[in-house]
């Protein structure tokens, strides 16, 4: 099983106890970063919000069911006390327990149901190339992102494209999508844009971001740009595994190359992975 299929099981099989991040990236055997970043590329939600709806939707089928202590159904769903539970229940299904419980239904609750994983993980992944990037001046458009709006990235790059090629000092004609500054609910920034070598002139209107040195573990996608999200879920799930690469916290860069066709979507792609020295 790959690290996302292995947090999917822990969760499953230990409803009944506290679940931390922690507990499931050691059974994932990955860092605490790699399996929020893996589990949100392959599922398009955070890890640990995951794991709340999963428990709050069985403790408001418990409920349904009759349930006749809110407060034993609290705890078992890991909370220490009703009000607690009644906070979370709410800002989950938007009601309280005790209305579930008194109609005996969950029919209209928008339920967390356990993920089946799409096994369509990419078999043609090469393995990465291994590069000291330099530091980097970026600017262009930044926008920041959930798990569930990042559908909005392509929309991003639309808003920018204009600005391609005109932009005071940018270095070639290759572009960069960034993700940085993530957290443990599945935020991120995304900023797409082009190299710099300084920050002056930059427009008003632009977002700066310098990328330190690090090294990387570069993939190649070559695929159709709408299959980039798989990519990005096979490197997570088993290309840097396979590798024996562990990836560390950073910007990861979307590299989009001189021959990359906007219009159509092709042309050269590569993602680039901070990774341990």
């Amino acid at each position: 099983m790959n690290p996302v299929q292995k947090a999917l099981w822990f969760v499953e099989s230990h409803f009944a106890q506290e679940i931390t991040l922690e507990d499931l990236a050691s059974h994932a055997g990955v860092s605490r970063y790699h399996v929020t970043r893996a589990f949100s590329d392959a599922t398009g939600q955070p890890l640990m919000r995951y794991v709340r709806g999963r428990r709050l939707t069985e403790a408001a089928r418990a409920l349904a069911n009759g349930a006749p202590d809110i407060l034993a159904v609290a705890l078992e769903a890991g909370y220490g006390s009703h009000e607690a539970f009644t906070r979370a229940f709410r800002e989950q299904f938007g009601v309280t327990p005790e209305s579930v419980r008194a109609r005996a239904s969950v029919q209209s609750l928008q339920l967390v149901e356990p993920i089946r994983m799409d096994q369509s993980l990419l078999t043609d992944l090469a393995p990465p190339r291994i590069v000291d990037g330099s530091p980097l001046h970026l600017v262009g458009l930044s926008e920041r992102y959930t798990c569930e709006s990042s559908a909005g990235v392509p929309a991003q790059w639309q808003r920018f494209l204009p600005y391609f090629g005109h932009i005071p000092k940018q270095l070639g004609n290759v572009a960069y999508g960034v993700k940085y500054n993530f957290d443990e609910a599945g935020n991120f920034e995304y900023l797409c844009g082009v190299e710099v070598p300084d920050f002056s002139d930059v427009p008003d209107n632009f977002s700066r971001l310098r990328v330190p040195a690090q090294r990387y573990a570069v993939f190649a996608h070559k695929r159709h740009i709408s299959e980039i999200r798989r990519t990005w879920a096979t490197i997570w799930a088993r290309g840097l595994g396979d590798a024996g690469l562990e990836a560390v916290e950073g910007p990861e860069l979307e590299r989009y190359g001189e021959d990359f066709d906007a219009m159509r979507g092709i042309g050269t792609v590569d993602i680039w992975i901070p990774i341990r020295s």
